[in-house]
């Protein structure tokens, strides 16, 4: 889930991802995960119920604008299916502490600002991955979430839905 608050300056939500999981332990990364039985096959209620499990934000808080095109993950089989919504005002998100141990929120036209987003090569000991990567305030993205994250700033700018939805969002704020 692309979670973008509806107040400016419209901060997007990363987490980062506890040391003891078994996935990309330490990882900045989007709140998601797999589905659940509960979910009952339903992709945009398994986002909206992982950004609550992860962040605390109910599922009620957030309207969703758009879903990006499907990810499949270089290392894990899964594939991903990002959605981005707008999370209402008065909703701070806050890390669970389990799969979560902090969250981030950089504003979302620090994430849209030209060359932001950008390839480039992650090091992994004495191999390099070429990858997406995008950087703040101490905050290192890169891997899938960097695909994803670049998948996301291309449908801002092409993309019908979801770049209308994030005009009216920022004009309404004056950002």
């Amino acid at each position: 889930m692309i979670a973008i608050g509806a107040e400016p300056p419209h901060p997007v939500l990363f987490i980062e991802r506890s040391a003891h999981l078994r996935h990309h332990p330490g990882q900045i990364a989007f709140p998601g995960g797999g589905i659940d039985p509960a979910d009952e096959g339903d992709i945009a209620r398994t986002a909206l119920r992982e950004l609550a499990e992860e962040t605390g934000i109910a599922p009620e808080r957030v309207r969703l604008i758009g879903r990006l095109d499907d990810v499949r993950g270089r290392v894990n089989p899964f594939i991903i299916t990002p959605f981005v919504g707008i999370v209402a005002p008065g909703a701070p998100p806050v890390p669970d502490g389990s799969e979560t141990i902090a969250v981030f929120a950089p504003p979302l036209a620090a994430l849209l600002a030209p060359g932001a987003v950008h390839q480039g090569v992650e090091r992994m000991g004495a191999y390099g991955i070429e990858t997406w990567l995008f950087d703040w305030e101490g905050m290192h993205v890169w891997g899938v979430t960097g695909r994803i994250l670049a998948n996301f700033v291309s449908a801002a700018r092409s993309d019908e839905s979801v770049r209308a939805a994030l005009a009216n969002l920022t004009s309404r704020s004056g950002a």
